[in-house]
């Protein structure tokens, strides 16, 4: 079965720079370099417009592939495939070579496009995933300050559930005012302190 798009561009997606590749089923073919920046994102949107490309693929390098996928949504096709799929490439491997491989397997319907989310699940989501990784950020903060205190003796966890709640830092630090005060336990809050 053959396809129906008679001309594609395949990029290859860096960090800092693209490749693009526009193949044609009966033509020649055109490679380009643009920066991976939003000025050189809208050129390159205006070259695959003006060279009517009927798609567009890459993989899903990285972060790196979504502001691309911004800019070109809604203009052309756009494949995002799993780089896990199309990176067997023969032979000696080069950015232009892989822009090629890309538009190829395009040109021929040989890419199963990945599943992206709409922007604002994708938002969502980027969300929730740093509000989890904070929230593990303060357990491991809270954490090594039992792990501190229990150290030095202080076993203030077994009298609070939560030694971080409103009782539990208010009794902390009446404790360490009155540890302070003391003559006899000044080694265990210096202890404390430096390594708070």
């Amino acid at each position: 079965m053959e396809s129906s798009r008679s001309k594609v561009c395949g990029i290859d997606v860096h960090k800092r720079f693209l490749v693009a590749t526009i193949l044609e089923r009966n033509g020649p073919k055109k490679t380009e370099k643009f920066l991976n920046n939003l000025e050189h994102l809208l050129k390159l949107r205006a070259w695959i417009i003006t060279e009517h490309c009927q798609a567009v693929a890459f993989e899903s390098t990285g972060e790196y592939w979504v502001s691309l996928y911004d800019v070109l949504q809604g203009y052309v096709e756009i494949i995002v495939a799993n780089s896990y799929h199309i990176k067997w490439i023969p032979g000696k491997k080069t950015d232009i070579i892989d822009s090629e491989w890309i538009a190829e397997l395009a040109l021929n319907d040989l890419i199963s496009p990945s599943r992206i989310l709409p922007k604002d699940m994708r938002d969502t989501r980027a969300l929730t995933r740093l509000r989890e990784k904070l929230v593990n950020e303060r357990t491991d903060h809270k954490n090594r300050a039992h792990k501190v205190l229990d150290s030095a003796c202080i076993r203030l966890s077994a009298y609070f559930t939560d030694l971080f709640g409103k009782w539990g830092l208010k009794n902390s630090q009446l404790y360490f005012i009155w540890c302070s005060s003391r003559r006899d336990c000044p080694e265990i809050t210096q202890t404390v302190a430096s390594t708070i």
